[in-house]
């Protein structure tokens, strides 16, 4: 319960803070206001009462010190106050043919009617109402156009057309167009992101973002930490947080509305926990220890990889090297020996002349190229 107390005053206060202008209230409440209506201006905004000061065409007037003043002529109207500087400015008519738009905020969803009067309210008739170049209604002798519900594509620039008589003249006046704005309050403000998936770590940088799903220009964010203000904008960098930074957070999105400010909407988000664990001994010794282990880590990859790469160019450097020419045989050794042997003949035993053997010999050489001596010389016979 203290705690929406606490948000209640802080929401007035906001409130009175964001209409800190200076704004020209008009009565009655149309625009653009007509001479003929005895038109009220009142100079709203602060600093002391009193101290206002008039201007009629960018010039300065003879009011002064008048919060509230009671036009009599056609013309641009604009009131200073010392605290809060020079209001918009308003225009007074004094036209044949005016189109008005209630001098509100024109909120989507309300019903809005838009009045085509003539000079002094002399007669008009076959009145048609326009929306940029399109035409939206005609008749002899309705002179209200009614927008119910007002809906954001009826932004636009309207004007009227009718038969106008007076006592000097008679015939077809339009108005001059006037600008119809929808606009629709804030709404369904949240913060991004929505929740902190653990406890944050003292030292880790945290940053929220706050937005609203809907909400026309200008829109303004305040963040909430345990219910005081302590920021504004739509980000809220805390930077490395600390111990300190722990608690609920809530983001309230507003926009002013209207040219008296009394139409001030407000979108409070959903609260945002956030703990932060101290960081401590062993985590600090946990990280050193991990540094460590990153280093040998990384020297064991270095040395594995020069002496890879020693072996690979040792491999190429014998690769590319000419090969040295065999040895020679030393002595007494056997390169190698081919014998042919004949075969015998098959079938029944009976007297065959006698046929020579034949014997293949393999002469050796020696040691260093000579040539062995006859008894060196083997052979290997085959016979019958």
């Amino acid at each position: 319960m203290a705690r929406k107390v606490v948000l209640l005053l802080w929401a007035q206060t906001l409130g009175l803070a964001g209409a800190q202008t200076t704004q020209l209230l008009v009565e009655p409440p149309w625009t653009p206001p007509v001479l003929w209506d005895w038109v009220t201006l009142t100079c709203q905004g602060s600093g002391t009462t009193g101290a206002t000061t008039w201007y009629k065409d960018g010039q300065r007037w003879w009011l002064q010190g008048l919060d509230r003043v009671v036009v009599t002529e056609s013309g641009t109207y604009q009131c200073d106050r010392p605290g809060t500087g020079l209001s918009p400015p308003v225009s007074i008519l004094n036209a044949i043919l005016v189109l008005q738009v209630p001098a509100r905020a024109l909120l989507e969803g309300d019903t809005v009617t838009l009045r085509c009067r003539s000079w002094q309210d002399k007669p008009v008739t076959w009145v048609s109402f326009y929306r940029e170049e399109k035409q939206l209604q005609r008749s002899h002798e309705r002179t209200e156009l009614s927008l119910s519900p007002l809906r954001l594509q009826d932004s636009g620039r309207y004007r009227c057309r009718g038969w106008v008589e007076t006592k000097v003249s008679q015939g077809w006046r339009e108005s001059e167009s006037v600008p119809v704005t929808v606009r629709v309050p804030v709404a369904n403000a949240t913060i991004s992101p929505a929740a902190l998936a653990h406890p944050v770590r003292a030292g880790d940088p945290v940053t929220l973002r706050c937005s609203v799903q809907v909400g026309s220009a200008p829109v303004t964010f305040t963040w909430l930490h345990n219910g005081h203000e302590v920021a504004r904008g739509p980000l809220l960098e805390l930077g490395d947080v600390h111990v300190g930074h722990s608690g609920t957070y809530q983001c309230v999105a507003t926009n002013q509305l209207g040219q008296d400010g009394q139409r001030v909407f407000r979108a409070l988000s959903p609260e945002l926990a956030l703990t932060v664990t101290p960081q401590g001994h062993w985590d600090r010794v946990a990280a050193g220890v991990a540094g460590s282990l990153l280093f040998l880590v990384l020297l064991v990859g270095v040395i594995v990889g020069w002496h890879r790469w020693h072996c690979l160019a040792s491999r190429k450097h014998q690769e590319r090297a000419p090969q040295e020419p065999p040895a020679l045989p030393e002595e007494g050794e056997v390169l190698y020996t081919h014998v042919t042997m004949t075969k015998r003949m098959q079938g029944p035993t009976r007297t065959a002349p006698p046929q020579d053997t034949q014997v293949t010999y393999a002469e050796l050489p020696g040691p260093h190229g000579r040539p062995r001596a006859p008894s060196d010389i083997y052979g290997n016979v085959l016979g019958h």
